[in-house]
């Protein structure tokens, strides 16, 4: 259905009379229309405007329909659910973080009950028997972490009663780009037998005493750090032992990994430290990723740096990747407000069509050239005078930084010109609802890191209209233009005037990450590099950073694709042994006699314990094998041998031995007098951060920026 067909369904539900006793016909979307409006005006007090249902609509047919910030997209995806509910659907909606999914259950939740729909949320504080009501639901809120986290707890289940996430029909995205695109290769992870995390507390303070340049270089990248010949010697001299010995590789390893957080991993940038935990930041939402963490190793480096106990570790019982959750369901729709710039991977990976809603209102808001600069001393000098003279008239003021340590840098140097800014970052962004709310007030400075999925709408106060509304400004582009829009979106909402610029230099992480050996023009007497070529290298240096992430992304896929195929497969196999008789079948014709002699009333019970449980210790072990072929597969190149082909062709004929080995295993149990199923005595979850090190990201950058210079 095009635009033109979508508006004459609204012009027809604008012209139905109906009546609180109406029921919807899911058979006459202008009849839905009409009777989800007059719901939500008669029970929220929100009469949906035409583009609101036009976005509705768009859901319905499977979209994602981007729908610029302000324009109501929490009441259109409210709608659409309701929509699919009544055709018999169960529906997830599926946020970005449990603030937002909690807020809009709630807040929605009369709409829901007028047109006789049930709904439910989750979040990381919900109650086991809590959260199989939720999901008894026809809609479900929840974050794509808590989903997916339930999926991976149900991998555990030893019995069918234990299962509470039922079989997926539709999932309807908030936030759409960042869940589906940015989140995409992130993998949620279920790990168990905790161990004492282990690290060498001494290492951390040895690699303070190392000198760059001299004992350790950086790659020009920024992505790798790497002991030179005299580091190597210092460090076998102070340890006392020959680093690059065959027989004991831990050494080397556990210091590259202490240098790594020392070189390059910055506290308040890349994490926090909060109630003795090292926290990681995540970098397109500017907020504590509270479930995430780096792989093992490098989490602990991370935590030896900064002096405190290591967290525990253990082994992957299972893991799947955002993309992987998301593609379990047949029916996949979402809303943003940026959905454009990422159509073509919206397209390539998921199947999905963007259709851009119009605003209800014309967009009036000014947005201004960036102003350049030649270094981060003379951007943020500027910068600050900017907002001393914006503030000095009244009118509210957002700025937009790039991390915590900047956000913080900032608001201190506005203190020290007499003004009180209000600080929005990763440190207390459980405050963001009321510090959000409060920044459209006239006289207001807020300094917030991103602004992506904040969920709340920036109301101007009484006079900021005469004022020019409220403006915006960036302290620095980001690595996605999406970002960037985003954080332009928050002024100019419905129609309000507003403003927006952005601050850059030539020295910022932007530009000599993906533009190193680009000589940057020259400024002009008044400090502001004008030079067309400047704009160029700004634009061309974040245009590279979007092709690496996508290129990351496809190689990502690449990868797990087979591994989500193969977990396919084995919840197969597990769900055959959990809900029917497989288990029996299979170990009663393998030993008779011993079938025969076990207690008839507990047989289909021992089958399935011992089954299930090598089963899951068999596809353990073969995540672990996965994972050290993946680090290692790269070095396959030097040999003219592809990769992807190297580690399919391995990771193929591992798979084919796991079924026989699981049945070899269980057989063995099935025959022992007193077989030993032991499971981990503690399980917890998190999402891996990408490691920020591994050659995946060299060879992409590399192979984007030697492409681009063609």
């Amino acid at each position: 259905m095009n635009l033109s067909a979508y508006k004459k369904v609204v012009h027809a539900a604008d012209k139905r009379e109906v009546s609180p006793d109406d029921k919807p016909d899911m058979s006459d979307l202008a009849g839905f229309c009409a009777i989800a409006r007059e719901a939500a005006d008669r029970t929220l007090g929100l009469r949906p405007y035409d583009v609101q249902l036009i976005g509705t609509l768009a859901l319905l047919e499977g979209h994602v329909a981007e729908m610029v910030t302000g324009e109501g997209k929490t009441l259109s995806g409210a709608m659409a659910a309701a929509g699919y509910a009544l055709q018999g659907r169960r529906v997830h909606v599926i946020s970005v973080n449990d603030y937002l999914a909690k807020r809009d259950a709630e807040w929605m939740a009369p709409l829901y009950e007028a047109l006789g729909v049930t709904v439910g949320y989750i979040d990381q504080n919900t109650p086991h028997d809590e959260r199989r009501s939720a999901y008894a639901c026809d809609v479900l809120y929840g974050s794509v972490s808590e989903i997916g986290f339930d999926v991976l707890r149900d991998r555990l289940a030893t019995s069918p009663a234990q299962i509470i996430v039922p079989a997926p029909e539709v999932a309807l995205v908030d936030e759409a780009d960042s869940v589906l695109v940015d989140e995409a290769r992130v993998p949620l992870v279920l790990a168990g037998a905790a161990d004492p995390g282990s690290t060498i507390p001494e290492l951390a303070a040895l690699v303070r005493t190392l000198v760059r340049g001299y004992h350790y270089e950086i790659d020009e990248q920024g992505r790798n750090a790497y002991l030179t010949t005299k580091g190597a010697a210092s460090v076998e001299n102070i340890l006392g032992i020959d680093l690059y010995d065959e027989n004991e590789p831990g050494t080397l390893i556990e210091v590259n990994l202490a240098l790594h957080a020392h070189a390059l991993l910055t506290r308040d940038v890349d994490y926090i430290v909060r109630d003795g935990r090292v926290q990681l930041i995540n970098p397109s939402r500017g907020r504590v990723a509270l479930l995430q963490r780096w792989p093992d190793g490098l989490q602990a480096a991370v935590e030896a740096k900064e002096a405190l106990d290591p967290t525990e570790k253990g082994e992957i019982l299972d893991q799947i990747s955002v993309q992987g959750l998301i593609k379990r369901y047949p029916q996949v729709c979402g809303m943003t407000g940026t959905a454009v710039a990422v159509s073509e991977q919206l397209g390539e990976f998921y199947g999905l069509k963007v259709a851009v809603i119009p605003p209800n209102r014309p967009c009036v808001r000014d947005d201004f050239a960036d102003r350049i600069y030649p270094t981060v001393p003379d951007k943020i000098a500027a910068l600050v005078e900017e907002i001393q003279e914006v503030h000095e008239s009244g009118r509210p003021i957002l700025i937009g930084t790039l991390d915590v340590a900047e956000s913080e840098h900032l608001a201190h140097l506005l203190q020290r010109r007499k003004l009180e800014p209000v600080v929005l970052n990763a440190k207390n962004d459980a405050e963001e609802a009321s510090i959000i709310a409060r920044a459209g007030e006239r006289g207001a400075i807020t300094v917030s890191t991103q602004m992506a999925g904040r969920g709340t709408d920036i109301r101007l106060g009484d006079g900021v209209a005469e004022l020019g509304g409220l403006y915006v400004i960036g302290s620095g582009r980001h690595s996605s233009s999406r970002l960037d829009d985003q954080l332009r979106g928050r002024a100019g909402r419905q129609g309000d005037p507003g403003g927006s610029v952005f601050f850059v230099s030539m020295e910022d992480e932007l530009l000599t990450q993906f533009v190193p050996d680009e000589r940057p023009p020259a400024a002009d007497p008044d400090g502001l590099v004008r030079h067309r070529r400047g704009a160029y290298l700004v634009g061309h240096a974040q245009r590279v950073a979007e092709g690496v992430n996508l290129e990351i992304h496809r190689n990502t896929w690449r990868y797990t694709r087979l591994l989500e195929h193969q977990r396919e497969l084995v919840m197969e196999w597990r769900d055959k042994a959990l809900h029917g008789d497989s288990a029996s079948v299979a170990l009663s014709e393998a030993d008779p006699e011993r079938w025969a002699a076990l207690p008839e009333a507990t047989r289909d019970e021992t089958a399935r314990q011992i089954v299930l449980y090598h089963l899951d210790r068999c596809w353990t072990e073969h995540l672990a094998f996965l994972t050290d072929l993946r680090e290692g597969i790269h070095l396959r190149a030097l040999g003219r041998m592809s990769p992807l082909d190297e580690f399919h062709r391995e990771a193929v004929a591992e798979y084919k031995q796991l079924m026989a080995e699981i049945e070899r295993r269980s057989l063995d149990s099935f025959e022992a007098p007193a077989p030993e199923l032991k499971r981990p005595s503690a399980t917890w979850t998190y999402m891996i951060n990408d490691n920020p090190f591994g050659t995946e990201w060299e060879r992409a950058l590399k192979r984007v920026t030697s492409t681009s210079k063609r």
